[in-house]
């Protein structure tokens, strides 16, 4: 199975980000929405799949969990949609090749950011609450231990989880760059987002759902949302682009700076 190299794996990725900061403001909203929609989907999954497993079993259903998650993200990367996360890296490195600016990155994040929580406060809604998949027996129980084990830990501990989390997460879609057919991709993708799930990490869209699924079943507030939020946003941002971005950057810049010169030439010459 053929993959590309770091490097191209740096210039697909800074092109990536590229297109991504030029996006249409609506383009950018409807495939966020998916893109928030799509992870909710997979942490439902997620939660019907465990819920109901004997307590014995122990650490093994994190396991079984995080095995049918990352078809959250394999529908956005495959089948196309915005996710804060992977943008967490993709326009970093975009800006770092002088191939966007932070104005765009800060419109990107806005944009993507209000429609992930659009998409994963729907199904959290719909298909939690109104169809009550989140809201009977021990998928009601799951669903408020799971929120509440992520709403209970301190800010510093959040953050620094929240790091881990997107480290993995722009991971998976880092080596999904790296693979050109399908099956490729969806094994890149797979285990570095099996890998944060089982780990427990606190991952900013996948808590869009889970908490307010919570809070719709009549645990928990909205205040206990923003407290989780925040950390946990911050913790992404530095996990994707500091912990991804800027380090394959700084490896990869004398080439990345080459290509970008290459793409200003054309540009003015055309």
């Amino acid at each position: 199975m053929a993959f590309h190299s770091s490097q191209r794996i740096a210039e697909l990725a800074v092109d990536a980000g590229a297109k991504k900061a030029s996006m249409r403001a609506e383009h950018a909203l409807l495939l966020g929405f998916l893109g928030g929609a799509f992870i909710a989907l997979g942490f439902l999954l997620d939660i019907r799949v465990i819920a109901d497993l004997p307590k014995e079993w122990g650490t093994f259903s994190s396991l079984l969990g995080g095995a049918v998650f990352p078809v959250g993200l394999m529908l956005i990367i495959i089948a196309g949609g915005e996710l804060l996360t992977g943008n967490m890296m993709a326009l970093p490195i975009a800006v770092l090749a002088k191939r966007a600016t932070l104005a765009q990155l800060g419109r990107n994040w806005l944009l993507v950011l209000i429609s992930n929580f659009i998409g994963a406060i729907f199904v959290a809604y719909f298909f939690g609450h109104i169809v009550g998949l989140t809201e009977a027996g021990p998928f009601l129980t799951k669903t408020v231990a799971i929120a509440q084990a992520k709403i209970d830990e301190t800010f510093i501990k959040t953050l620094i989880s929240a790091i881990g989390c997107n480290w993995l997460v722009c991971l998976g879609v880092w080596l999904a760059y790296g693979a050109d057919d399908i099956g490729g991709k969806i094994l890149a993708i797979w285990f570095p987002i099996m890998g944060f799930v089982a780990i427990g990490f606190q991952h900013v869209v996948a808590n869009m759902f889970v908490i307010p699924a919570a809070i719709f079943a009549g645990h928990f507030t909205w205040a206990d949302y923003i407290g989780n939020f925040i950390p946990v946003v911050i913790g992404n941002a530095i996990g994707g682009g500091v912990f991804v971005a800027l380090i394959y950057w700084t490896v990869h810049k004398d080439s990345l700076q080459s290509s970008s010169k290459a793409i200003s030439s054309i540009k003015k010459a055309s």
